[in-house]
């Protein structure tokens, strides 16, 4: 839906985008702080120790999307959306990728298999943000710098 369908012009719809830029930029920073302490809580018996080999590539993760939202508060452009999220989306392969790898759960103790659940909603989000990138790389290409002034 376009703007002008929408009824919204863009500079009223600009507070709402950085409204949900500075929340994500919080829920990250919220999910940055439990990563690094989870195992210390002890709050999820299912983790083991192993966790401690995936805590950087996760928060490798959380750090881009923090820095990508900070980025989109001062410019927002398609251009600059992008990109930033295709840098956001290879980082997510590769950690979803690790976290497949070292696979830091243990779900003995339970009676369903999880271990499958989670190896395939793992293997989803790589082919999802390997999606992901390859959209935003064609949103790049086809969007030029004089599309990209005619939205401004």
């Amino acid at each position: 839906m376009s703007t002008m369908q929408s009824g919204v012009s863009p500079q009223l719809r600009l507070p709402g985008r950085r409204f949900g830029y500075g929340l994500a930029v919080v829920i990250n920073v919220v999910m940055l702080i439990v990563v690094q302490n989870i195992l210390d809580w002890g709050s999820l018996p299912f983790l083991t120790d192993e966790f401690t080999e995936v805590v950087p590539w996760i928060s490798l993760s959380l750090v881009a999307s923090i820095l990508a939202n900070l980025i989109y508060q001062f410019n927002d452009s398609p251009t600059v959306k992008s990109t930033g999220q295709i840098l956001v989306n290879l980082i997510s392969v590769s950690v979803s990728y690790v976290v497949l790898q070292v696979f830091p759960f243990d779900f003995s103790g339970y009676g369903f298999d999880w271990a499958i659940v989670v190896r395939i909603v793992l293997i989803l989000a790589i082919v999802g943000s390997g999606i992901g990138v390859l959209t935003e790389t064609i949103k790049v290409i086809s969007s030029g710098p004089e599309k990209e002034r005619r939205q401004e």
